[in-house]
């Protein structure tokens, strides 16, 4: 019997391995390295993408910034003299005229996006806690409330501009005709009510977002908890105080960072509601720097107005992670 397993197993017992040595070892390593090659081999298409649409115009508009671009050099903007910090300078020199607007312009940014994100975040987070229970109609009522976000955006602030129409609009029939809550009808879309009119939309446009990522933390949390809480005494409010907050802090982080990201840079909802040119009210920065670029035809200055932008944002973000990282680090410890 030995005699024929070891013939049928060519000389070799039947508990032998595979041969060991250097040529066992070649065999293996391409092997290896294609497997640890496939994953950036994959990447690859989306890396060049986004060296293609990110990365080039931005290495070109830096360039641009250190130029004297205006209109005469449009045909060609290589052959525009260059500037040095000059388009810097004039940008952040607040006492002149260019300088003073922009700094107005980055005030109201940055009171708009802090009242924005922060309105989002409360009602996304208070539909969620709201969407947890079980109910009846509450996969319609999900489904409802993420249509704002569903909509394009164009289609959405349209539907808005119409609706904040001086005479005819929906707002001001709501709020003075039947409700009688203001005097005379309003102008939304001019004046100081432009900035009101603009949180709306923007909150109304970006709370679903801020429901859904919460919604979506809420279920990494086990209901063991809230039993627990409530056989010890524990209300709503303490619960949420005490169990949901602290469990969502993580989503919560990079949530808010995504929220102020998107509503600092963005220009789809002042553009659309108001046009090329917003009212001082609502004047964000990146409406700003468009009408820089090209309503003075001055692309050079609005260049180096993007780049102020870019600078402040990766200052924000950085701070924003290091205070995250520090607070992750000493709940660690703790």
């Amino acid at each position: 019997m030995a005699a024929t397993i070891a013939r049928a197993t060519g000389g070799r017992a039947p508990h032998d391995g595979p041969p060991a040595g250097p040529a066992a070892g070649a065999a293996r390593r391409p092997g290896r390295v294609r497997r640890v090659g496939l994953p950036y081999l994959l990447l690859l298409p989306a890396l060049l993408l986004e060296l293609l649409v990110h990365l080039v115009p931005m290495v070109i508009g830096t360039v641009m910034s250190f130029k004297e671009l205006t209109q005469f050099f449009i045909r060609d903007w290589g052959a525009a003299p260059w500037s040095g910090l000059d388009n810097y300078t004039v940008a952040v020199d607040f006492d002149g005229p260019v300088g003073a607007d922009l700094l107005h312009s980055f005030l109201i940014t940055v009171a708009f996006t802090v009242l924005s994100v922060g309105l989002c975040w409360a009602l996304g987070t208070a539909a969620a806690i709201c969407m947890q229970d079980t109910f009846r109609g509450r996969g319609l009522l999900r489904a409802l409330f993420l249509v704002p976000y569903a909509l394009p955006v164009y289609a959405a602030v349209i539907t808005w501009v119409f609706m904040f129409q001086h005479d005819n609009g929906l707002v001001n029939h709501v709020l003075h005709d039947q409700l009688g809550l203001t005097d005379k009808p309003s102008f939304w879309l001019i004046g100081d009510n432009a900035f009101v009119a603009l949180l709306t939309v923007s909150v109304w446009k970006g709370w679903p977002f801020a429901f859904l990522i919460v919604m979506a933390g809420l279920q990494n949390i086990p209901r063991e908890l809230y039993e627990a809480a409530a056989l010890d005494g524990a209300g709503v409010w303490q619960q949420i105080r005490r169990i949901t907050l602290p469990s969502l802090r993580p989503v919560n982080q990079v949530l808010v960072l995504v929220l102020f990201l998107w509503t600092f840079n963005d220009f789809n909802t002042p553009y659309v509601l108001f046009g090329k040119s917003a009212p001082a009210s609502a004047d964000l920065i990146s409406v700003h720097i468009y009408q820089e670029s090209f309503a003075t035809w001055n692309f050079g200055r609005g260049s180096a107005m993007s780049v102020l932008l870019l600078l402040f944002l990766l200052v924000v973000t950085g701070v924003h992670l290091a205070v995250t990282s520090r607070g992750r680090r000493v709940r660690t410890r703790a």
